[in-house]
């Protein structure tokens, strides 16, 4: 189990290993304990009663709808029988607490929610001797109601709305959502007019075909692009590269030629002017030559990157060249980010709603302000909540790992297969089916690292929201300079990981080595990763930003014939984020193949020079590329043997120059055994 500083497989094979062992088995055990605790947490919610009150519902005196219920001790009308009443129905729906998102109205159990309006008591009175539905407290008889002076406080709030039951939650909910616009107006803050929110809402339920359409659209655009990007990269590669060096030199030249404009105006300037303006105008100038010498400075650094970088340029040219034919022998992993989502959607609804079952589980306390009923941890039992929170991080971590092992196993299988017409059928199952029985323990430590960073950076961020007005500069600057540094932190750390994860699919080492292993690889091709990840990155933005306005252009025309164009706003912004989001798991997918890529061609470059019994398994594009290199490393190096010779040669002939000494200073200087050595040695 060797760690960071094992000397565990001390000659490296950097080739996939027919006989693969188990990585990090003692991380295995630790996840999957930790899991069956995640799981004991549902299985305790359901024991005591949690997940019963959330999907039958309780009422304010502790009792579960739909059930026989005992006696709380302290509590009045407890321990009632609601077998025939299995429908939550609040006084007051309205009575909305914005800040926690709840009702604070008091709830009881009924047996029929009201179909229809009702006005006044009588009107709850004929409704509870016709159905047998009592709408107001328990205590209080419903042929008495219009006579009751409690009535005011222990009935519904009148008028009373109709409403129906929730499908699974057995709430009455009001049929008229009206009374939930200030709700509403909470969580969309920028919604003022609730005629906006309306038109709104119907332009999305009229549009909904045309958004599916275009959601197709986008994740078919995405799918193309991974494909074609083979053919366009060397283009696009330039081309950018081009923009980005003519744009840092416009923008330099633009601001030195504001600052000089700004100078010759500022000189032509009459007496009348007051002293105020000539101090703001002198600072205007002073900080234009402060952005146009730090534009300066940028743009000669850019150049001499571009300068001393172009000859990787093409190194990533031939990696993105390289990947698209990846995904033309490999077109399963097209497929990755959908199970990717899949497994995380099904494991955060689950984690939802054992997040809810903790809310609904606990002893019953009262609550000062209100006087209903509520279900609270208590204890020990109240860090359940804290420790569920950790496994949304921690799992959904796992998750994301298990996609990168797995790419980089299909990846490194691809690239180590001289014959690729002999690679496995499905090599994305064979990387499965090695994952879940050798390396599970790698991925799961490599995710507790990402979750020991992850957890103190949203822990100050929530710190920083509270405190938020309240906090002085020093300590607001402190605390976004400690997030920032935890996010550059888990940056780098998702990187490190990422090429663990393909040194332990090449060779079968635990996390740790793995990490050592392709850091080492890393630092010694600093320049290549500077580069690739430089204008790989920016070319794989550009190809989301393509993909959304395509899809936007396309909803745009399509959404056309609606002429009322507010009703354009939410659907354009559904399709944009959806495109967006599809563009960037499809588009993730590919960076990681470019990396576990470069991460296999530089360790082919490393221990493989072509000779016979060390063939590169590159490919011919990446062939091309070593070639070139080799050509232009061999021209470099004539060129400095020439100038060597002619060196030499100089020194040759300086001591052969006849001199006018005299023939004293001759013989001084043979009589010196010091000085006569020198000559001899240059001569040599």
């Amino acid at each position: 189990m060797g760690c960071c500083g094992s000397t565990e497989r001390t000659k490296r094979e950097w080739r996939p290993l027919e006989d693969r062992s188990c990585t990090d088995l003692p991380w295995f055990l630790l996840f999957t304990v930790f899991c069956v605790g995640m799981g004991s947490i549902c299985g305790f919610t359901i024991a005591t009663g949690g997940a019963a009150r959330l999907v039958y519902g309780y009422d304010s005196y502790g009792n579960t709808c739909g059930q026989r219920n005992e006696q709380i001790e302290g509590v009045r009308l407890s321990g009632l029988d609601h077998t025939d009443r299995k429908y939550v129905f609040f006084l007051d729906p309205c009575n909305i607490d914005i800040v926690q998102r709840k009702i604070k109205s008091l709830a009881l159990c009924v047996s029929l929610c009201p179909p229809e309006h009702m006005h006044t008591y009588q009107d709850l009175k004929r409704f509870a001797m016709v159905n047998g539905s009592e709408l107001c407290s328990y205590e209080l008889a419903g042929h008495k109601y219009p006579g009751l002076p409690e009535r005011f406080s222990k009935c519904p709030k009148l008028p009373v709305p109709p409403s129906k039951p929730l499908p699974v939650f057995n709430r009455c909910t009001p049929l008229d959502v009206s009374c939930y616009a200030k709700f509403a107006e909470a969580v969309v803050t920028f919604v003022g007019d609730n005629s906006v929110l309306h038109r709104l809402i119907a332009g999305v339920a009229a549009s909904k075909e045309i958004i599916i359409g275009l959601c197709v659209l986008a994740l078919v655009l995405s799918m193309i692009l991974m494909v074609i990007i083979r053919y366009i990269s060397a283009v696009l590669v330039w081309i950018l590269t081009a923009l980005v060096v003519l744009g840092s030199l416009a923008g330099t030249s633009v601001l030195w030629w504001l600052y000089i404009d700004h100078r010759l105006y500022g000189n032509d300037t009459s007496s009348s002017k007051v002293r105020e303006e000539d101090e703001v105008r002198k600072d205007s100038g002073q900080a234009l030559l402060v952005y146009a010498a730090a534009a300066t400075v940028f743009t000669i650094i850019l150049l001499l990157l571009m300068l001393f970088m172009r000859k990787r340029v093409a190194l990533t040219i031939a990696l993105f060249h390289v990947a698209g034919k990846v995904f033309i022998h490999l077109p399963l992993l097209t497929l990755q980010p959908f199970v990717t989502f899949l497994a995380l959607l099904l494991f955060w609804i689950y984690w939802v709603l054992v997040l809810l079952f903790l809310g609904t589980t606990g002893n019953p306390v009262q609550n000062e302000e209100t006087g209903l009923i509520e279900f609270r941890l208590t204890g020990p039992l109240q860090y359940l909540t804290w420790y569920h929170a950790v496994g949304l991080i921690w799992i959904s971590e796992f998750i994301l790992a298990c996609q990168q092992m797995t790419v980089a196993g299909a990846v490194v299988t691809y690239y180590f297969t001289r014959d690729k017409n002999r690679l496995p059928v499905t090599p994305i199952l064979s990387s499965v089916l090695r994952l879940v029985r050798y390396h599970l323990g790698t991925v799961a430590k490599g995710s507790f690292i990402i979750t020991l960073v992850k957890i103190p950076r949203l822990v100050l961020m929530y710190i920083h929201n509270q405190l938020k007005g309240k906090e002085n500069a020093c300590a607001r600057c402190l605390l976004k300079t400690c997030i920032c540094c935890l996010w550059c932190l888990e940056k780098c750390l998702n990187y490190l990981n990422q090429n663990a994860y393909a040194a332990t699919a090449i060779n079968s080492t635990s996390f740790c080595t793995s990490a050592r292993d392709a850091f080492v690889i890393l630092v010694e091709n600093a320049l290549r990763v500077a580069t690739i990840n430089a204008i790989g990155d920016f070319v794989l933005f550009l190809g989301k930003v393509l993909i959304v306005t395509s899809t936007a252009f396309a909803g745009v025309l399509l959404l056309n014939y609606q002429r009322d164009y507010a009703e354009w706003l939410l659907p354009l912004i559904i399709v944009c984020l959806f495109s967006f989001l599809v563009a960037h798991c499809f588009l993730s997918i590919f960076e990681i193949v470019v990396d576990v890529l470069f991460l296999c061609f530089a360790i082919d470059t490393k221990y493989n020079d072509g000779t016979p019994g060390k063939e590169f398994f590159m490919d011919k594009a990446l062939m091309e590329f070593v070639e070139s290199s080799r050509r232009l490393e061999r021209a470099v190096e004539r060129g400095r043997s020439r100038v060597k010779e002619v060196v030499s040669e100089g020194a040759e002939m300086k001591p052969m120059v006849s001199d006018s000494r005299d023939e004293g200073d001759v013989a001084k200087q043979k009589s010196s055994p010091e000085e006569e050595g020198a000559p001899g040695t240059s001569s040599a």
